[in-house]
């Protein structure tokens, strides 16, 4: 295994994560209050989902991106 996927897999994990604690985040109490007065959930169960995805897209595209077949 070369730096570059060992990088990538780590942006995975860290990114599935990330989502996981947004989910958490949004199911949680404090979201539900917030989503009762704005309609929106917490900007930091926002953020999580958008920083997850975005290391998990990343990661997947390390992995993939440049392959040998």
């Amino acid at each position: 295994m070369n730096k570059k996927s060992a990088m990538s897999l780590a942006l995975l994990a860290v990114g599935i994560v990330l989502i996981v604690f947004g989910i958490n985040a949004n199911n949680s109490v404090s979201s539900s209050f917030s989503r009762a007065f704005t309609g929106s959930p917490t900007n930091k169960a926002t953020w999580l989902l958008i920083a997850g995805i975005a290391c998990s897209a990343l990661g997947l595209m390390g992995l993939f991106w440049g392959r040998k077949a």
